[in-house]
């Protein structure tokens, strides 16, 4: 196996920040979704806003486990950075390995979260065309 370098693990750097900016404005607009809909649901207590709010939560809770996976590959890649600096190259590349991970585990929940917003969007275009 090659050595790692301080590169590579700071090539990472500006995805996972760019991710971790990605999932934070999906956050955001959950939020105001979230705000729109409990203000709707107050004005006019119906069953609807409650599916909805339920999808909401689930799609709230799968942005947080993204989240805490991508900034934890970052501070695994960090880490790396560190080990790597103190000529601790065995360590440092068990630990890029396990960024690594949490960067496809962080992704895969995102796919989790598109499919389940998918579906949520085809409710909202079957009431239309049934209208």
């Amino acid at each position: 196996m090659n050595e790692l370098s301080l590169n590579t693990p700071a090539l990472l750097f500006s995805a996972i920040s760019l991710i971790m900016l990605a999932y934070t404005n999906r956050f955001l607009a959950y939020a105001a979704v979230v705000r729109d809909l409990h203000a709707k649901y107050l004005q006019n207590p119906d069953d609807r806003y409650i599916k909805q709010i339920k999808n909401i939560k689930k799609r709230l809770y799968l942005t947080r486990a993204m989240q805490i996976a991508g900034i934890t590959s970052l501070l695994f890649c960090v880490l790396t950075m560190f080990l790597l600096y103190i000529n601790q190259q065995t360590i440092a590349v068990w630990i890029f390995g396990i960024a690594l991970i949490l960067l496809i585990v962080s992704l895969g929940l995102l796919i989790m979260e598109i499919q389940i917003s998918v579906k949520a969007l085809e409710h909202h275009i079957s009431d239309i065309e049934n209208s």
